[in-house]
């Protein structure tokens, strides 16, 4: 029987719902992905993965990439709206903050461009034995373990329009990767450190049982979601709550949109892959309008914190499933190369910077090592691991540290693109961002965040 509505991309959401609730009950009942700390975003993506490859279910990648890179804007629009709740530090304490903020921060600051300067230079070496890659396709490594699938695919999708086939595919594979090295290195990561008592809550306690299930109790303590600013008798709060992420989103779009319009070309184009910016941007501005007409305290953090919560599982667990086996076959030995190298690469730069912290070297260590192979969450996992109950500033210092970065994540966001805006040689691109990774180590000197190794 023909439906008078269309059902297409609520069956998507309909799917990627079953897929979370999968992931969830498989981390419940099996001890394997309860030691790496699996999310059940990540294991529902692997499972519609293998479903959707072998054709068992039939849905489009299109409609996977396209649910994907609205739910990644959307998740930047709710984080510019959410306002700060951690307690400031004052005196020594803010101090420490600042600098282990910045420490996290300027890692990145090298990683990023390291990243990318391990991909361009494996581009180049197939290029010099005959097989030409698209000049941009290394980059996919650092976007993909450094910022993790949102971005990969937002650029990917971008390029794909400027000639670059398979972008997306690429991208989301290298993102993948990352989350493999971030749970299978950075778990043991944390635990090795932990064995050395480098850990400054000092003796090792065991993780509880709720963290490794990933399921509360049902007689525990549980915690607020957020608190309900407006009447239900005029509009309910959740409601007000993503109705202003919807504003800005409409905002960012027609902005975006009236931009393309003035500069035309290829860079209208690459334009929406800067969308979750404007978003960020925007969302900003909103808050601190709302916050001027004393209306600011409408917008609850809490529940802010949820609908980011939930669009980054959700982009998750439908970007996995939008990886085509076939084409990662096609170019497995240059991801496999690049991968691997960036992979091991990444993790000698941050045990090498992290044993030269002034303090809670392990604790802030972890933290940005899963934060630069996969995603902000997974750095926090990491950490819950090595100071269970947070009882270090390293978790507030992982969020001022996505304020700090944006200096110096920008210009590595306009350098992907070089070699398409500016045309810009590979090689010329690659020492830009050498450049950036020295300033960077260099910052770390001047702002006396490294000291001598500490183990």
């Amino acid at each position: 029987m023909n439906s008078p509505f269309p059902f297409d991309s609520l069956l998507v959401f309909g799917f990627l719902s079953g897929l979370l609730l999968l992931g969830t009950l498989i981390r419940a009942k099996v001890s394997f992905v309860q030691k790496y700390l699996f999310p059940s975003c990540l294991i529902g993506g692997v499972i519609g993965s293998i479903l959707i490859n072998m054709e068992w279910v039939r849905i489009g990648s299109t409609s996977l990439e396209t649910f994907a890179y609205h739910l990644f804007n959307l998740s930047f629009i709710s984080i510019g709206l959410t306002k700060d709740t951690n307690p400031n530090p004052s005196g020594a304490g803010k101090s420490g903050v600042f600098k282990g903020s910045l420490w996290m921060a300027l890692t990145q600051g090298i990683t990023f461009p390291v990243q990318a300067i391990i991909g361009g230079l494996v581009v180049l070496v197939f290029g010099f034995f005959g097989t030409d890659l698209f000049p941009t396709f290394g980059f996919l490594s650092s976007l993909g373990f450094n910022e993790g699938p949102g971005q990969a695919l937002s650029f990917g999708k971008v390029w794909e329009g400027v000639g670059f086939d398979h972008a997306v595919t690429i991208g989301l594979t290298f993102a993948a990767i990352g989350f493999v090295f971030a749970f299978f290195i950075g778990v043991p990561l944390a635990n090795w450190g932990l064995r050395r008592g480098l850990a400054k809550g000092g003796k090792h306690q065991a993780l509880p049982k709720e963290f490794l299930k990933g399921l509360r109790p049902q007689n525990s303590q549980r915690e607020s979601a957020g608190h309900l600013n407006l009447h239900s008798s005029n509009i309910d709060s959740m409601a007000f709550q993503t109705a202003v992420v919807g504003f800005v989103y409409l905002v960012t779009y027609f902005l975006v949109d009236g931009l393309g319009q003035l500069v035309g070309g290829d860079v209208a184009k690459m334009l929406w892959g800067f969308f979750f910016f404007f978003g960020l941007a925007i969302s900003i501005l909103v808050r601190w309008i709302m916050d001027q007409l004393h209306f600011g305290y409408l917008l609850d953090p809490g529940i802010q914190k949820r609908i980011t919560g939930w669009s980054v599982d959700y982009l998750i667990v439908a970007t996995i499933p939008a990886i085509q086996l076939a084409v990662v076959w096609q170019y497995i030995l240059p991801i496999a190369l690049i991968s691997i190298i960036n992979g091991a690469l990444t993790l000698l730069v941050v045990v090498y910077l992290g044993r030269r912290l002034v303090s809670e070297n392990l604790e802030r260590m972890v933290s940005i090592f899963g934060t630069v192979t996969g995603t902000a969450t997974c750095g926090l996992l990491l950490l819950r691991i090595v100071d269970p109950e947070f009882k270090t500033t390293a978790v507030i210092e992982l969020a001022l540290m996505n304020l700090l970065v944006l200096p110096i994540l920008f210009p590595c966001m306009m350098l992907v693109n070089a070699p398409l805006w500016w045309n810009w040689s590979l090689g010329v691109t690659l020492l830009a961002f050498a450049g950036i990774a020295i300033v960077s180590f260099v910052l770390m000197k001047l702002f006396k965040v490294m000291d001598h190794p500490k183990f």
